[in-house]
């Protein structure tokens, strides 16, 4: 029932978690500046959590279909408070890289609860209740930023104390307000299958899948031109519209309300009236658009008017091939799949900050916006022929394979 408390507390446990994570984000160059470390560095100190989430995502995933889904919560979730303790304590560089990579490891806790979501909803029920956690991430993601940058006139360690202690509030919640999802029986037969990490020869049979496959390509695709979009929006800002700091945060602050509002009040709408392949596809195609546009916005009134479709788009897309791919495999996959999309996810973070930056230095500054536009338009067209055309179904309608 999408009234089940657990929901509740799943949406509480991994806003807590958005919170802890991106309310140290602002201030890392500025913690790592106190640290002696270079501009090359601080790049490379970006990109530690999402190399280490990388490899962790899948193996969260696997030892939680083995041993349930909570213990694994209440393990990774230590994790990140081990991981706040050690930043903000960090004397020396290489300590500092060592907080972000406990943290990443253990970061990959997000498709565990998408897993536990999973367990507890059913088929018709799941998109609105991922949509929650989308929200969930949506809300962090505004709330973090701006008390990390409050509590940085203390010192740069402060909101790492904070993240720590909101963690740690976590791990208490979990422990005492969400119950086992798995059955023993479940658990059991899980744990006689052989065990693994990040299984390659696994992630190219899923590929063969003919309906994993072609979404798993979309996520890597859109995740890259997403993700150019994230990381690169605030170097387009300056080269294009000479827009202030603050004015940026504006803007991207109005990016996480849109955001928030699409995936807790309008997926569970859209997706009792229409199937998911229909809705990948109608948003795939509007990300597209919306992405090309934001290469030539001219001026802040029409980039502020451009963010709602812009919004739709990623939010709708996202959590739509997230809920289509649990769909697509056995329960007993659910974790592992959703593992791996976790990686995928931090996986095209690493490179997109790369590709946004020498898209605006070396091509120029609409160039983000047309690549990006570009890819998605692809990806839209990948999808028709690949979950609709070839599966005879016009209308894109809901079928497991």
């Amino acid at each position: 029932m999408m009234r089940d408390r657990r929901l509740l507390v799943i949406f509480a446990v991994v806003l807590v978690d958005m919170l802890s994570f991106s309310i140290v984000l602002p201030l890392l160059p500025y913690l790592a500046g106190e640290l002696g470390a270079s501009a090359f560095q601080i790049g490379l100190l970006g990109a530690v959590y999402p190399i280490a989430q990388f490899f962790g995502a899948p193996l969260l995933g696997r030892l939680s279909d083995r041993i349930g889904r909570k213990p694994v919560l209440i393990l990774s979730i230590i994790g990140t408070v081990a991981g706040f303790v050690v930043l903000a304590t960090a004397r020396a560089l290489p300590i500092l890289f060592a907080s972000r990579a406990l943290d990443g490891i253990t970061g990959g806790n997000i498709s565990v609860a998408q897993a536990y979501i999973a367990d507890v909803t059913t088929r018709e029920e799941r998109g609105k209740a991922l949509g929650m956690i989308g929200a969930a991430f949506g809300l962090g993601f505004i709330l973090g930023p701006v008390t990390g940058g409050l509590l940085s006139g203390i010192s740069y360690a402060a909101p790492a104390w904070l993240g720590a202690g909101l963690a740690l509030a976590n791990a208490l919640l979990v422990t005492t307000s969400v119950p086992e999802s798995l059955t023993h029986a479940d658990r059991e037969r899980l744990a006689a299958r052989p065990r693994g990490g990040l299984d390659a020869r696994a992630f190219v049979e899923a590929l063969r899948h003919r309906r994993v496959g072609p979404l798993l390509v979309i996520r890597v695709l859109t995740g890259i031109s997403y993700g150019v979009f994230e990381s690169g929006f605030a170097l387009w800002a300056i080269a294009a519209l000479a827009l202030s700091a603050r004015t940026n945060a504006f803007v991207l602050a109005w990016v996480g309300v849109l955001s928030v509002f699409v995936q807790a009040f309008l997926i569970g709408r859209l997706t009792k009236r229409w199937s998911d392949d229909g809705l990948l596809l109608t948003s795939l195609a509007v990300a597209a658009i919306a992405l090309l546009a934001w290469g030539f916005v001219p001026a802040l009134p029409p980039l502020v008017a451009l963010m709602p479709a812009l919004s739709f788009g990623l939010a709708v897309s996202n959590t739509i091939s997230t809920s289509a791919l649990t769909k697509a495999v056995e329960h007993d996959e659910v974790g592992g799949i959703l593992g791996v999309n976790t990686s995928i996810q931090a996986m095209t973070r690493i490179p997109a900050p790369v590709i946004a930056g020498a898209l605006i230095d070396y091509v120029a500054v609409w160039a983000p916006g047309v690549v990006a536009g570009g890819i998605v338009g692809l990806c839209a067209l990948f999808a028709l022929a690949t979950l609709c055309w070839k599966r005879g179904a016009p209308a894109c309608t809901d079928e497991v394979a």
